[in-house]
């Protein structure tokens, strides 16, 4: 009896499987911390507001970066998944397809949020 011959086939393994992840990841990586560092920083567009003026961008940004800071979290399990998804050929689409959407993802995030807040 022949054992090798009775196994189940092992599914295929995808040769570069991490090719897609690699590059997103470099990309991703440095955009949303950039992201974050600028919407960070914006608060200072305000400094010299008056308090009215205050009184309407103050809240405007912290749903904002709210909203960011979620939004930039997703990205990020979007990249994660790029990397954990089965090392199998038949799951290479879905990781190129999540690599690609994770800095598309930072880049929308960030326009999101400047598009949130009411600037002075």
């Amino acid at each position: 009896m022949d054992l090798a011959a009775d196994a189940p086939a092992r599914p295929a393994r995808y040769a570069r499987h991490w090719v897609a992840p690699l590059l997103s990841s470099l990309v991703t990586l440095p955009a949303a911390f950039f992201a974050y560092v600028f919407a960070g920083l914006s608060p200072m567009a305000c400094d010299s507001c008056t308090d009215a003026q205050l009184d309407w961008f103050e809240p405007s940004f912290d749903r904002a970066f709210t909203v960011f800071g979620l939004s930039l979290t997703v990205s990020l399990l979007v990249l994660a998944t790029a990397w954990l998804l089965p090392w199998q050929e038949r799951y290479a689409e879905r990781r190129t397809g999540f690599a690609v959407l994770a800095p598309i993802a930072v880049v929308v995030t960030y326009v999101v949020f400047v598009a949130m807040v009411d600037w002075p």
